[in-house]
């Protein structure tokens, strides 16, 4: 990733990493909570990113920045401050949650169901819906959440924003994988035992049944018109039988098509680095370009094996998000992600 150099307010200078891709983000969800940080942020030119298992902070300076891919489940905050980065021509696109466990109380501070489908409307409306992918992630089974269960919640949301994007992407819960995970369901759900926990999570078989059903409802969304593509998210389980993808959530062939017009992007997606002047060899011939980079050595070698993401650099910060779903990996406690927005400071160089 390029670097630079910063200059900072009190006249100091550092090193600064400078990405062209920047993930805003999969620790925490800085639209619903870090809407007006992350504008002062891009006012300033560059934030602060303390690394979670050592503390240590890194600059990152928006120097270079081409996008900014937004994860979120609450994208109303930000909408009115969007054109802070249309002004400053960066580009952006929403990963934008959208699952129904309003009854289970699974995301507890999350607006209900029918407020995230307004917003959504709202947002792709705004910016066109090739730019706003619809997540219902994780899938979660209980006792008394079936597979015909969360068809019907997908379906009725997707009748409600027909139209309004172009791709549904989804996951099975990873229970067993995270211990807090596990914790979090016992503790904060009342629908698992320590001892049945786990057993919750999608066998093979109920996986193939979900895609299956999926399908079912992506054809009959098309023979109404409706075209919707249907992907996973860090799953390794092939369901290409269904025309079910492997998702690349920071995706490059994405970012190609919907940001075609900007020729310095597509380089750079093309080849990983920004075009340089043309200079001429000590021939007098023009130096050749570089050759263009494969999906594999495009991929971010920082996520797990299963992500399809491009390299980018995310700026979000664990024990900072206050929907307290149950299913999170980013949270340690509720205490500590209270303590941490009590610290939070619109004007400071970090989340906390």
């Amino acid at each position: 990733m390029n670097k630079t150099t910063l200059k900072l307010p009190n006249g100091d200078t550092v090193e600064a990493m400078a990405p062209v891709v920047v993930s805003a983000s999969r620790s925490t969800d800085i639209p619903a909570y870090y809407a007006q940080w992350f504008i002062n942020r891009l006012q300033a030119g560059y934030v602060v990113w303390y690394n979670p298992f050592n503390n240590r902070p890194t600059y990152v300076s928006f120097k270079n920045c081409k996008v900014v891919v937004f994860w979120t489940k609450n994208p109303r905050p930000l909408i009115p401050l969007l054109g802070e980065l249309d002004s400053r021509g960066i580009h952006y696109y929403f990963q934008h949650t959208m699952n129904n466990y309003d009854p289970e109380r699974f995301e507890p501070n999350v607006p209900p169901i029918e407020k995230r489908i307004e917003t959504f409307k709202e947002l792709s409306s705004r910016i066109g819906k090739e730019r706003v992918v619809w997540r219902f992630d994780p899938l979660i089974l209980t006792p008394h959440l079936s597979i015909d269960d969360l068809v019907g919640r997908i379906q009725h949301i997707g009748n409600s924003i027909k139209g309004y994007t172009d791709k549904l992407v989804f996951s099975f819960i990873d229970i067993n994988a995270y211990r807090k995970v596990q914790n979090n369901m016992v503790k904060e759900t009342g629908l698992f035992t320590k001892d049945d926990v786990c057993r919750w999570e999608f066998t093979l078989h109920q996986m193939e049944e979900m895609a299956y059903r999926l399908a079912a409802l992506r054809d009959n969304w098309a023979s109404e018109g409706w075209n919707i593509e249907l992907a996973t998210c860090g799953e390794a389980f092939d369901l290409d039988k269904y025309g079910i993808s492997h998702n690349r959530c920071i995706d490059a062939e994405l970012m190609k098509r919907i940001f075609a017009h900007d020729k310095d992007l597509v380089h750079y997606l093309n080849y990983g680095e920004l075009p340089k002047p043309r200079t001429l060899s000590l021939f007098g011939d023009e130096e050749p370009q570089p050759k263009p980079l494969t999906e594999k050595q495009l991929k971010d070698k920082g996520q797990r094996k299963e992500c399809g993401c491009m390299v980018a650099k995310d700026i979000g910060m664990y024990n900072t998000c206050s929907h307290f779903c149950v299913y999170c990996y980013a949270n340690t406690s509720k205490e500590l992600v209270a303590k941490n927005r009590q610290k939070h400071n619109v004007d400071s160089e970090s989340i906390i």
